[in-house]
């Protein structure tokens, strides 16, 4: 982990609170792509996940954005306390929402807080001389994080559209229209609630396809366990264990005595995320991107399980 501490704090929406990073020991930060997240340890010592919405050029700090939220167990409500020149600990930036090098049009299309992981994919393109537009959804401007900046001409010109108050059934209508901006080498990435990034995907996936369409997840899959049968799970080192129908791959490794790097344990955060050498997965996270799942050969050790009797596995 590494040691943090908090320099700047501020407002961005009525439950939403910034809080920008430098580390303890005043070296730079790694270097990171748009879209990226860290696990943050706050205050209370519970682990949550943020996405970082500062740009990957500045290295010298990094900023999140939490949302409070009113069935905080802990976590966003601490964070929403703390003050500059107080500690906080971090892990190393990762990316499940990465920028596609190929892209001819990048529409990034965000609801609520689902702008956070946005923000940092916008610096970038726009530092690339990228093509991309910006399209944001809240119910009302005090719920509308980062509106200054988003509204503003010198971070992004006119690449940003800003949707205020704009009902769901409305918003279906948008996101259709914006069918023939698209190409089938366009890319679409989208964060928010799972009905708004529902809608988004119904609106373009006949355009751009499966592969072109990204999404980041802050809420677990919800699965239907009760068909859940037992089934092996053999390392690429050898060791082979039974994972019963009520236990988790990771659970079982970590009672065994295998190192596993976590953190959500809901199949959000992909810290877990294995290889798959044989074997085929019964994906049940929201963190591998469809094209991933497709591929096979990975998977979220702390929810998804297996199709067939036997996986064949290599931890990263």
């Amino acid at each position: 982990m590494i040691e943090v501490l908090v320099v700047e704090t501020a407002q961005e929406a009525e439950n939403v609170k910034s809080l920008r990073l430098v580390r303890a020991d005043g070296e730079l930060f790694p270097p990171f792509r748009g879209g990226a997240h860290i696990d943050v340890v706050g205050p209370t010592g519970i682990m949550r996940q943020y996405s970082l919405c500062s740009p990957p050029s500045e290295r010298g700090s990094l900023m999140i954005a939490v949302k409070r939220e009113a069935d905080s167990r802990g976590g966003s409500q601490a964070l929403h306390e703390v003050q500059e020149g107080d500690a906080l600990s971090i892990a190393e930036p990762r990316n499940l929402l990465a920028l596609a090098d190929d892209a001819d049009l990048h529409m990034l299309i965000g609801g609520g807080i689902g702008i956070t992981p946005l923000l940092a994919m916008a610096y970038e393109l726009h530092d690339r001389g990228e093509r991309f537009e910006v399209h944001y959804f809240a119910r009302a401007r005090e719920e509308a994080a980062f509106l200054t900046l988003l509204e503003g001409t010198a971070s992004f010109g006119g690449s940003v559209r800003v949707y205020i108050g704009v009902p769901r059934d409305e918003q279906t209508a948008i996101f259709a229209g914006l069918g023939p901006i698209l190409t089938s080498n366009s890319h679409v990435y989208t964060c928010g609630p799972v009905g708004f990034m529902n809608a988004v995907r119904n609106g373009v996936l006949d355009v751009i396809g499966e592969d072109n369409f990204h999404i980041e997840h802050f809420e677990a899959a919800e699965v239907d366990k009760s068909d859940d049968s037992a089934f092996e799970v053999e390392l690429d080192t050898g060791e082979e264990f039974e994972i019963p129908a009520d236990k988790s791959i990771l659970s079982v490794l970590e009672e065994n005595g295998i190192e596993v790097f976590k953190s959500c344990e809901e199949g959000i955060c992909g810290s877990c995320i294995s290889g798959v050498l044989e074997g085929v997965p019964d994906h049940r996270d929201n963190c591998l991107s469809a094209a991933e799942k497709k591929e096979g050969d990975k998977i979220a050790l702390c929810v998804s399980r297996s199709l067939g009797r036997k996986l064949l596995i290599e931890l990263y």
